[in-house]
């Protein structure tokens, strides 16, 4: 809910759409929900962030921009996106844009921005920027800290709690998990259970864990092509199970952990046959399934399927023309609805196994529970498509929104 004396500008995922494409698409739309809600409906809601450098001029107007394209969380970034040089002019840049949107979010012309973090280098950056920034702090959700254990994190999270008395507000912490400690099969368990540790005592305060694949990579040298996603390299499909193992269960002590960069958006020679299947896009959209692969795309799908299949949730992005797939990919199927609420039902509660209404498959109660309560907040938050209804719909629905 909004705080006092704030409105709370509402968002919802695939509001760029006309109410009457959205109605077409969905059997339950996605709802409507303010940067005020609880952080667990927040840390499911954030979909594909796009990250952003700091150093930007237009940096107010790309916000604007890139909310009205549908974007619902964005990162703006002063650390590995900037030239060590450039600190001090992102610093004021990113102070002056944040001050413009405030100023935008409050007038007589109201823009609305979606949320907002800003990834920083030092603790000492938090509470110099929220100082910084006076009463435009308000349009800010939180900070990403960069390179987080256990021994680095305190001191971020220290700031973040200082800084969050200093203005009164929430503020959100997204760690990110890339350090070569956890990497390293030698120190990995010692790293996972101190990162454990300190989020913990910060639970309130620490929104999703972010993983940072491409400083995985960067350890051993490695960079994965267009046709491989991030499970393909085992290095770092070893890591995020172990990251998932210890940090996402779903017990109640877990945190939402959200998917790799995905690191292509131009088209550059193939070595493999296209992963996108021609049958799906028969007699819809078959334009779109060639610039899909042109584009690079069809890895990107393939890797949201399997960051889904191994427990996580939104991904880091840092090209515009990557939002849409991974929010298409975030619509609950009817059959994924239905399977839910059947296995949620109250008279259930006991157990037991039962048939499917789509008759493909038995739905356990007590094993699938977790799953369906999953899906159902998912479901909530980028919506229920109608019978009929797949992401190439929803692909295509959007970009002749966005052309």
């Amino acid at each position: 809910m909004p705080r006092d004396g704030e409105t709370g500008a509402l968002m919802r995922h695939f509001g760029q759409l006309a109410p009457e494409v959205r109605s077409g698409l969905f059997q339950h739309e996605p709802a409507e929900f303010t940067a005020d809600a609880p952080g667990r409906t927040l840390a499911a809601a954030l979909g594909a962030t796009l990250y952003c450098p700091a150093t930007r001029p237009g940096l107010a107007a790309d916000v604007v921009k890139q909310a009205r394209l549908g974007v619902v969380s964005m990162v703006l970034c002063l650390e590995d996106s900037i030239d060590d040089r450039e600190v001090a002019d992102a610093e004021s840049n990113l102070v002056r844009q944040l001050e413009e949107l405030a100023a935008q979010k409050s007038g007589p012309r109201q823009q609305d921005v979606p949320l907002l973090f800003v990834r920083v280098r030092a603790p000492g950056q938090i509470t110099d920027l929220v100082a910084r920034l006076g009463d435009a702090v308000r349009v800010l959700s939180g900070f990403v800290l960069p390179k987080f254990t256990e021994e680095r994190g305190i001191p971020f999270l220290e700031a973040l709690t200082a800084a969050e008395g200093a203005v009164g507000r929430r503020l959100f912490a997204m760690p990110v998990l890339e350090s070569p400690e956890l990497l390293h099969m030698e120190t990995r368990s010692g790293t996972l259970a101190g990162i454990a540790r300190t989020v913990d005592k910060y639970r309130e305060r620490v929104l999703a864990l972010r993983l940072g694949v491409t400083d995985f990579c960067s350890a051993y040298g490695l960079r994965r092509t267009p046709e491989m996603t991030a499970y393909d390299v085992q290095l770092v499909a070893s890591v995020i199970g172990d990251v998932v193992n210890v940090l996402g269960r779903a017990d109640g002590t877990g945190y939402t952990v959200t998917g790799p960069v995905w690191e292509y958006f131009r088209s550059q020679e193939r070595m493999f046959k296209p992963q996108l299947r021609q049958s799906i896009f028969t007699g819809r959209a078959e334009e779109l399934r060639t610039a899909i692969i042109d584009h690079d795309i069809d890895g990107l799908l393939r890797e949201i399927e399997l960051d889904r299949a191994n427990g996580l949730l939104g991904k880091t992005c840092i090209h515009p023309s990557h939002v849409l797939p991974v929010h298409a990919l975030s619509v609950v199927s009817l059959e994924e609805y239905s399977d839910a609420t059947d296995i949620l039902r109250p008279e259930r509660s006991g157990g037991g196994v039962v048939r499917s209404a789509y008759t493909n498959k038995m739905n356990e109660v007590k094993p699938h529970r977790a799953w369906a309560e999953r899906t159902m907040l998912r479901a909530e938050l980028f919506g229920v498509a109608r019978e009929g209804v797949g992401f190439v719909d929803v692909l295509a629905a959007g970009a002749r929104a966005a052309a």
